[in-house]
């Protein structure tokens, strides 16, 4: 039996919640807390080599290992939100990222900060995951699309502009101001769950549980493309993310806040790609909008490579301007692949979303390290323009050769045809 901690809200709660803008506003501080808190320490990186006496190397070490704690996390809390509720998950998640952030903050050795950096991404991941199975507990299902656009474009947006507060806080303060910030973000997020956010976790069949929700959704072929969809296109972000540092402040010589403005343009231009995502949705289907964002990424990664090989992007201008092209294209990409996959098994959601979750961190954290061995490791930007290139063309091979090749919508009818079809596989 599912263990019960509050009432699931009714019909007219559950459109109340829907039209709030202070849950609206909770969905997208939870979805970033963790990626912003990722990103924050970056521009810190070689500064925390230097003060504790270690290889570069091992200072990034911080920010992979933190990936591994939020591809476990939502792996574990997922499944553990469609068990209990969503709010209990939520709040034990960011307690344990406040106890963490605060071991960082008195951390007098690099594999204690490393170790607390791991269990503060267990924690904070949790208002990841979780808030992508709440979109999908009190949105219509022909707005997911949308919502999960607008959601995952705070997510992107923590990652983009977390860099350049971090740059500028560590250049201000020190590298431990940065927890200090980290620690009152997570206070404030848990107290506005607290306060504003009801259980919305809706009932479920006792025969159903996490087995069973995993079997059918990897035996489903449109949920395993659109997923590896999503995730391969997340490892560009990780990947250029990984490398960017080192090419910005070791190869042309710029400062670490420098570095985080730069960086910042790719998140505006992923925020314009969601916007338009959130325009185009309701007149388009996933499939379309998907591709539109595949062309976007080949485009701008094939031409950045050709500056690459032109010698033309060793100035930061033409390395993040044609990255932003790549960027808004992402954001077509992921925010559509995320929804086809968490709408083929509705009531499953949170397990789905850990699933994807899981996979798009954890390789994100192999990936992010390979973008610091090409940029720290190399004379010129190409080993990372070529690398983005590559993963680029994973990506739209998903679509070809594994999603099957439809027109794709979101809505009522085709989920329930679609559940329909599962059981009968049952």
């Amino acid at each position: 039996m599912h263990g019960m901690i509050s009432k699931p809200p009714d019909t007219a709660a559950t459109k109340n919640l829907a039209t709030s803008r202070v849950v609206l506003l909770l969905l997208a501080v939870m979805t970033g807390i963790a990626p912003i808190s990722l990103y924050m320490l970056v521009p810190a990186l070689p500064v925390l080599a230097t003060n504790f006496g270690s290889d570069i190397s091992v200072a990034q070490m911080t920010v992979s290992l933190y990936m591994v704690g939020i591809a476990l996390s939502q792996l574990i809390m997922g499944p553990l939100s469609d068990r209990f509720g969503r709010r209990p998950v939520l709040l034990a998640g960011l307690a344990l990222m406040v106890a963490a952030s605060v071991a960082c903050i008195f951390a007098q050795t690099l594999p204690q900060l490393i170790a607390a950096r791991f269990f503060q991404a267990l924690g904070g991941a949790a208002g990841m995951v979780v808030s992508r199975a709440i979109i999908r507990d009190i949105y219509e299902r022909e707005r997911v699309a949308s919502m999960i656009s607008l959601v995952i474009a705070a997510l992107m947006i923590g990652q983009m502009v977390s860099p350049l507060t971090g740059g500028l806080i560590e250049t201000a303060f020190g590298w431990r101001a940065i927890f200090y910030a980290i620690t009152i973000g997570a206070i404030a997020v848990a107290a506005g769950i607290a306060l504003a956010l009801p259980e919305t976790r809706r009932i479920r069949a006792t025969s159903s549980g996490f087995r069973g929700d995993v079997g059918i959704l990897i035996r489903n072929r449109a949920f395993v493309g659109y997923v590896m969809c999503q995730v391969l296109a997340s490892q560009i972000i990780f990947t250029f993310a990984g490398g960017g540092p080192y090419i910005v402040v070791t190869q042309m010589g710029r400062t670490s806040a420098e570095y985080g403005a730069w960086f910042a343009t790719t998140g505006f231009a992923y925020l314009v790609g969601n916007l338009l995502c959130v325009r185009f949705a309701p007149r388009h289907s996933l499939e379309r909008l998907i591709w539109l964002g595949l062309g976007l990424q080949l485009c701008g990664s094939l031409l950045n490579l050709t500056w690459s090989f032109a010698g033309w992007n060793e100035a930061p201008a033409w390395l993040f301007g044609t990255q932003m092209i790549v960027m808004a294209g992402n954001a077509f990409v992921m925010a559509n692949s995320a929804a086809g996959a968490i709408s083929i098994r509705p009531e499953a959601a949170g397990t789905a979303s850990g699933a994807m979750g899981f996979l798009q961190q954890g390789i994100g954290a192999l990936m992010s390290q390979f973008g610091a061995y090409l940029g720290g490791h190399s004379a010129t930007t190409l080993p990372l323009t070529s690398a983005v290139l590559a993963i680029s063309l994973l990506c739209a091979c998903m679509m070809i050769f594994v999603v099957p090749r439809r027109e794709v919508v979101v809505s009522e009818t085709l989920i329930e045809q679609a559940e329909e079809e599962e059981t009968g596989m049952m």
